[in-house]
């Protein structure tokens, strides 16, 4: 009997605990300036300030078909967190952000918050909080 009832019991902390955990929200991130229709435009998000900028250690990356204008893109099942976020257009598609004198970008880009940049951006100018209920932010796009 005394078995059963703390079986009982452990399932409905369980259960409360599960309750009580927030779920992960959807970011949406408006993407606005697109000059053309070529190639893809690609989103990095990054958590960590030493990866920003790194697409290759971004949390999360998304690329879509471009289309002129503006576009809207979801980032998924996204925990809560300070994040920063790194878009471009790549009108080539060689999945890369394609720069001259390895400085200067080629390609139309943009970043979260739209600081004004000289020299590499920063983590801090970029970095936004995102809740676990969702949010929406919007990019231009500089070309």
């Amino acid at each position: 009997m005394m078995k059963h009832a703390l079986s009982l019991l452990l399932l409905v902390w369980a259960g409360t605990a599960a309750a009580q955990t927030p779920a992960n929200g959807t970011l949406e991130v408006e993407l606005a300036g697109v000059r053309n229709a070529t190639g893809k435009l690609r989103l990095s998000l990054y958590r960590a300030e030493d990866a920003f900028r790194k697409e290759a250690q971004a949390f999360r990356v998304l690329a879509v078909l471009a289309q002129p204008g503006k576009a809207l893109l979801r980032f998924e099942d996204l925990p809560a967190g300070r994040y920063a976020l790194m878009a471009y257009h790549d009108e080539n598609a060689n999945d890369k952000l394609d720069l001259r004198l390895g400085m200067f970008p080629l390609e139309g880009y943009g970043l979260s918050n739209n600081p004004k940049v000289f020299g590499p951006p920063a983590f801090a100018d970029s970095a936004f909080d995102q809740p676990a209920t969702g949010g929406r932010i919007s990019v231009q796009l500089k070309y």
